[in-house]
């Protein structure tokens, strides 16, 4: 039963947490899981980054199993409304639908003398993961808290971004011939991005990576050639590609197809913290099978597969990492992460509490 011996009840926490807005400032969210972990009787700090961390077990562990999501949610914050069975608002099924579950599984577990289970939960991975990225916890395993529908997904594709900057010489339309025509040498850079995946293997799991042209502006006037143009791209990646490789590849094969008078240079957007790369984890590991097991006893499917959306599991992708959780990113309906109907059937959320309290049992006693 899910909080068996712990007093915690994950729907219960789910009527106090969904109410509370975390898409602009995280600060009553993150006050209210302190609050919660302390009313267990064990210890949670929030690190420089806002991160909040609590750990139960040896500092010395021989396995060490890291529960990690996160708290913030984008905006608007939609309202809290419950009916038997489901609970509706923003955050309900991304991440505190997750969150509930994973603790209920770390205040149920007594780790093994060698064993440790560390709660390392996020405060804004919507954004920048400025927590994920600076966070100071090392684990053998993680399991990472997201709406799966309680399949286990074992790998994700990653997402960069950047910027291709044409430069040729202005003139006057009267006279293209006296300028270097910028927006002209998009056409052998559209054909670059439609070729470049096309001699690369595709992922077992993830399938074949993917470029695409998203947002374009080039010339000042209408009268004039013009001498810049800039052609944003997304990419979605497979592992092993990460984002320098990409970014060297790709500026590699536009100079070898734009004209030699026309300038280029490809940059990755800024941001202050890596990129969410691609990542996988071997199904076979016991990590997977462990959750896998534990969500079919518990009445989910015990499916492994792919994630569909970005996730700070990239950042743990160092070690085995699995991504699990009640809810949907979408279902027939259409979205419902992120979207006004946004909700999470309690059923599910008891059923991952379950799995999650079976499976971090099984890899830690």
């Amino acid at each position: 039963m899910s909080g068996a011996g712990s007093g915690f009840d994950p729907i219960e926490f789910l009527e106090t947490a969904v109410p509370v807005a975390s898409n602009e400032d995280v600060s009553e969210m993150r006050d209210l899981l302190v609050s919660t972990i302390e009313a267990q009787g064990i210890d949670a700090h929030v690190d420089d980054a806002g991160n909040t961390i609590a750990s139960k077990g040896t500092d010395d562990p021989e396995t060490h199993l890291v529960l990690n999501t996160h708290i913030d949610t984008v905006s608007p914050h939609v309202p809290y409304e419950r009916e038997p069975g489901v609970i509706h608002g923003r955050g309900s099924c991304d991440a505190k639908g997750p969150l509930a579950a994973l603790l209920t599984a770390f205040f149920a577990v007594e780790p093994a003398e060698d064993s440790r289970v560390t709660l390392a939960i996020t405060p804004d991975e919507e954004l920048l993961s400025l927590g994920a990225d600076a966070l100071d916890v090392e684990g053998d395993m993680y399991i990472v808290g997201e709406p799966t529908g309680l399949d286990v997904c074992t790998a994700a594709k990653g997402r960069f971004e950047g910027t291709i900057s044409l430069s040729g010489v202005a003139a006057h339309a009267a006279e293209p011939q006296s300028g270097v025509n910028a927006i002209g040498a998009l056409a052998p850079v559209l054909s670059v991005i439609d070729e470049f995946d096309a001699d690369r293997a595709s992922h077992p799991e993830l399938g074949s990576a993917s470029l695409t042209a998203t947002m374009v502006e080039g010339g000042e006037n209408s009268n004039q050639v013009p001498a810049a143009c800039d052609l944003v791209v997304d990419r979605r990646s497979v592992p092993p590609e990460t984002a320098t490789g990409f970014r060297e590849s790709l500026e590699s094969r536009l100079r070898e197809a734009v004209p030699e008078d026309v300038g280029v240079e490809f940059t990755l957007t800024e941001r202050p913290t890596p990129f969410l790369e691609a990542f996988a984890t071997d199904p076979e590991h016991e990590l997977v099978s462990a959750v896998s097991d534990a969500s079919r006893a518990a009445g989910g499917s015990g499916d492994v597969r792919p994630f569909t959306a970005a996730t700070e599991a990239s950042y743990f992708a160092h070690a085995p990492v699995v991504v699990f959780g009640p809810g949907d990113l979408a279902d027939d309906e259409g979205a419902v992460a992120h979207a006004e109907r946004e909700y999470v059937q309690t059923d599910d959320v008891r059923a991952a509490a379950d799995a999650l309290s079976d499976a971090v049992a099984a890899l830690v006693t």
